[in-house]
């Protein structure tokens, strides 16, 4: 009654994942337009200069990229996968080098017409590889040199990411190299005695940065130690013998230093249930939400003022879609490769949404990870939508046609 070959072509696809992605990229369009047209300076530049306008190109880029990825099995990829892991890894350290100083970190080269972030691609490159690399036999795991080749995979590009510095970027690679070592069936006393190194190295951390004399202290970008600070409400403490004028100005810093998370929250808060309205949010129009980060790493601010809690839960339900369905795509692969793949595309977008989200209503600290699809920025967008790319590639070829 049905040709069978017709059914298997219209289920090449994830549709209920590309829609939800559409979804995405029509709400990213549309507040950071709303982010960025409140200042006199931007509305009056030519629309092709405009933040929104450039989204949108890099939304065509992205999705270009996906569907050329679509057209390869992802094990032919696979055969490239440490030629790209080192490629991203000579790349990570090359900007160390050469890069563009920003806000104190050198994490961008500067094209000119565009600023390449490579740890967005260094992301994509250490999943294929470590997925390639863990889709080995179950009794290849149990021996602990590939468990520590695999471990040492993560650690490269982690610190490499982390000197630039980039604590977000490099904190997400964490879970997504966790998910993928659980998954692949290593041995769980390794994982154990994985998860209580970092435990402890955390809490040893957390010490220093907040309890620790200067002079004992790890190194860190003064701006991060700060971040911390703040999120877990610590006092600058001034050295012995500050002076009163010393002492007001941490005073001063230190609610500076609040003043964007503060901003973030009020803004969510003052959403209400349907929000105020598109472009009539007042924190992000009279400036109290940081205009250059509000269409970036507080997008989640402008659009849970703006459409409130109902906006809230659409993003978050658009999301939802997204990670459920890839998480399907890694029940139904056909092997441990595509499944592993699926495992770390989900992960690595699931980290994402809950740092930046978290960060927006302060059970986070502030590192700068991108919202991905909705955040403004060109590398963010393209690596978001080769990973989706990656992960529809997965299900196209779930079964050997």
């Amino acid at each position: 009654m049905f040709d069978p070959e017709l059914n298997e072509r219209q289920a090449r696809f994830e549709r209920l994942q590309l829609a939800a992605l559409l979804g995405l990229m029509l709400l990213g369009t549309a507040f950071v337009y709303s982010a960025t047209m409140v200042s006199e300076s931007v509305s009056s530049a030519a629309w092709y200069n405009q933040s929104w306008f450039r989204q949108i190109i890099w939304y065509v880029l992205g999705i270009g990229a996906a569907a050329a990825l679509c057209c390869v099995n992802y094990h032919t990829l696979a055969r490239w996968a440490m030629v790209a892991y080192w490629v991203s890894v000579l790349m990570l350290a090359a900007v160390l080098v050469f890069g563009t100083v920003r806000f104190g970190a050198r994490r961008w080269f500067d094209l000119g017409f565009f600023s390449l972030q490579p740890s967005e691609f260094a992301k994509l490159a250490f999943i294929l590889a470590t997925a390639n690399f863990l889709s080995r036999p179950t009794e290849e795991l149990r021996v602990g040199q590939n468990f520590f080749k695999a471990l040492g995979m993560l650690l490269l590009p982690f610190v490499l990411i982390l000197k630039e510095p980039d604590l977000g970027s490099a904190l997400v690679l964490l879970p997504t190299g966790l998910a993928l070592l659980f998954v692949a069936g290593t041995p769980r006393r390794h994982l154990v005695r994985l998860l209580g190194g970092v435990g402890v190295l955390g809490a040893l951390f957390l010490v220093d940065v907040l309890f620790a004399p200067p002079n004992w202290q790890i190194k860190l970008e003064d701006y991060q130690r700060r971040r911390l600070m703040v999120y877990f409400g610590k006092e600058y403490t001034p050295l012995p013998g500050a002076t009163r004028a010393e002492r007001e100005r941490l005073r001063k810093q230190q609610f500076d230093d609040s003043h964007n998370v503060r901003q973030a929250l009020i803004s969510v808060g003052s959403g209400g249930l349907t929000g105020k309205g598109w472009r009539q949010g007042t924190q992000n129009a009279l400036g109290y939400l940081p205009r250059p980060v509000a269409h970036n790493d507080f997008i989640f601010s402008v659009i849970a003022e703006e459409e409130g809690f109902v906006g809230s839960v659409i993003v978050l339900a658009l999301y939802g879609v997204v990670l459920f369905t890839g998480m399907k795509i890694a029940g139904q692969a056909r092997d441990r490769l595509g499944k592993l793949l699926a495992v770390g595309v989900v992960t690595l977008l699931f980290s994402h949404v809950f740092i930046n989200i978290g960060m927006n209503i302060r059970i986070m600290p502030v590192t700068g990870v991108p919202l991905p699809l909705l955040s403004y920025g060109g590398s963010s967008v393209l690596g978001s939508l080769i990973a989706m790319g990656l992960l529809q590639n997965v299900y196209i070829y779930r079964k050997a046609y």
